[in-house]
């Protein structure tokens, strides 16, 4: 999963991510700006799992989300 595409499109995927993290604050999203590791740590910390429970789900989420937001033609790998 190429979580630079997540990153630059935060702003689209940020309305998922409240609705699949509901606990998780405006504070935190602000926080989160897109960055996998500090997702995780804040579904760890609000939901209080385990690392790698907060881990998959963020993974799962992520590549679920992402298949939502149109690709540009610049951002497709050529091959």
């Amino acid at each position: 999963m190429n979580w630079d595409r997540i990153e630059g499109k935060w702003k689209q995927l940020k309305g998922s991510a409240k609705a699949r993290w509901g606990q998780l604050t405006d504070s935190d999203f602000e926080f989160i700006q897109g960055k996998r590791e500090q997702l995780v740590g804040k579904v760890q910390e609000r939901y209080g799992i385990p690392r790698e429970v907060a881990e998959k789900q963020v993974n799962d989420w992520a590549a679920s989300a992402i298949q939502t937001v149109p690709v540009r033609p610049t951002e497709r790998k050529a091959g």
